[in-house]
């Protein structure tokens, strides 16, 4: 390739390889003793070739300089899409480097007396069209502009709520999402006293808490820039539970059931996110969000409870809900940030936030006869959260991630005093995600979570189909 795109300048070489005999000859002349009557006339040829030899050593210059610039601009994958034309085993940047050439050599030697051009410069269609497929690459795309950079991060398989790739500017994503939830807890209270390590004298309260819940949700994403987006969800939650208890002070040797369920909206969420910086494979994607959470679902206050009169002191109530809440109950907002690092052909991603409740005021318990218990200032505790994880690319449709989710909750606290046995609670979660991609406008993301303690859902199941418009 590289002798072919050489071509012009062997061209150009040539001629000035018949100069340089024609200086040698008018030497020869010159040495030959001429009549003085020609002396003057042969100078004068010898000036003359000696203009038209610099004229060419500058023409040979420029086009060395244009086919260095050729070869840095015009990449082989440019020229073999505007491949039309070429012959058998030429290649398209064979055309345009002996058509710049040849176009180099010819505007140089305009203007130059006597000077000789190639035949192969003149002759043939191949330079016309290797000049034509150059002016048709300068006319499609601009000579010395880069490709435009995707700026956007990788795709991966989310196991989060929150999504790594933001929305495109000007798209609508419309993401139907149910999530599957099961946990079970265990409760053993003992109320007496030992007298031998193997005797005890009292009772026992033991209960076995299982519940279920399934919220099916929407949620509306629109892009309003390359880096700035919007979401909106609205779930809506239906949850059962069982608990088998046998409570104290009753004295009984029977295990009670007592069944509760709940269904309704739950608290309805606002995101905004946007895209710090431009990642690359040593430098992460940082994404920025702030997320407001409502309290629109129904609170845990709002739910009968199965006390006779007051559930503080009482010794005849179960002290358990009739119902289920569909909500938390207090407003929330949670900054947060999200890094993604491309690392060909692993992606790793990681999430820190914070969730602040904010505080109630003069809340209050509904009791089974319909009266108040009044409960004073309730202030829930914080969550610190933070993830961490990594997606793997299988193909060009399915990708899949697997990754680790805690979550710190601080106690809860009413009238500015710890609740008594409320403490600081660690959940983490073992997250694995798949990801398939059926076209452009549809994908399907699910993804299975396993609680690691004792304190965490045993079994989250997420699935989620985003719909880009």
């Amino acid at each position: 390739m590289k002798k072919r795109s050489m071509q012009g300048i062997r061209s150009a070489g040539c001629s000035t390889l018949l100069l340089l005999g024609g200086l040698a000859h008018a030497q020869t002349t010159l040495e030959a003793g001429p009549p003085s009557a020609g002396l003057e006339s042969l100078q004068n040829q010898l000036a003359e070739q000696a203009s038209q030899l610099d004229a060419m050593k500058r023409a040979l210059a420029e086009q060395e300089a244009l086919i260095r610039e050729l070869r840095s601009v015009i990449g082989p994958e440019v020229l073999s899409r505007k491949r039309g034309g070429a012959g058998p085993g030429v290649t398209p940047m064979d055309n345009a480097t002996n058509a710049a050439a040849a176009a180099a050599g010819s505007s140089a030697t305009q203007g130059v007396p006597n000077a000789v051009t190639s035949p192969q410069a003149t002759q043939g269609d191949q330079p016309q069209q290797g000049e034509s497929t150059y002016q048709q690459v300068v006319a499609d795309e601009p000579v010395g502009r880069p490709p435009e950079r995707d700026t956007r991060p990788p795709e991966i398989a989310p196991i989060t709520e929150q999504p790594g790739v933001l929305t495109a500017q000007g798209k609508l994503v419309i993401e139907p999402g149910f999530q599957y939830g099961y946990s079970s807890n265990n409760r053993v209270a003992l109320v007496g006293y030992s007298i031998i390590p193997a005797l005890l004298i009292g009772l026992i309260d033991v209960r076995e808490v299982k519940t279920s819940t399934y919220i099916p949700s929407v949620a509306f994403r629109y892009g309003i820039t390359k880096r700035l987006e919007i979401e909106a969800k609205v779930p809506y939650v239906h949850s059962s539970g069982s608990t088998v208890s046998r409570e104290v002070f009753t004295g009984t040797a029977v295990d009670r059931v007592f069944n509760a369920s709940g269904s309704g909206i739950g608290d309805v969420e606002a995101t905004v996110r946007y895209q710090l910086n431009y990642g690359s494979e040593k430098l992460p994607y940082f994404i920025g969000w702030l997320r407001y959470k409502s309290n629109t679902g129904k609170d845990p206050f709002e739910v009968v409870t199965d006390c006779v009169t007051r559930c503080v002191g009482n010794a005849t109530g179960t002290g358990l809900p009739l119902g289920l809440p569909t909500g938390t109950g207090f407003q929330a907002i949670q900054p947060g940030i999200t890094w993604l690092l491309p690392t060909d052909p692993a992606v790793f991603f990681g999430t820190f936030s914070y969730l602040h409740n904010f505080a109630r005021d003069n809340v209050s318990r509904t009791v089974l006869n319909g009266e108040k218990e009044p409960l004073g200032k309730i202030a829930p505790g914080d969550i610190f959260e933070f993830s961490f994880g990594m997606g793997l690319a299988l193909n060009e449709r399915a990708s899949f991630s697997i990754g680790y989710d805690q979550s710190i909750i601080w106690p809860t606290k009413q009238n500015g005093q710890t609740v008594p046995g409320s403490v600081r609670v660690t959940q983490g979660t073992l997250l694995v995600g798949y990801s398939y991609r059926f076209n452009n406008r549809y994908t399907l993301n699910l993804s299975v979570g396993a609680g690691l303690t004792r304190d965490t859902p045993d079994l989250q199941v997420n699935v989620r189909l985003p719909i880009t418009f």
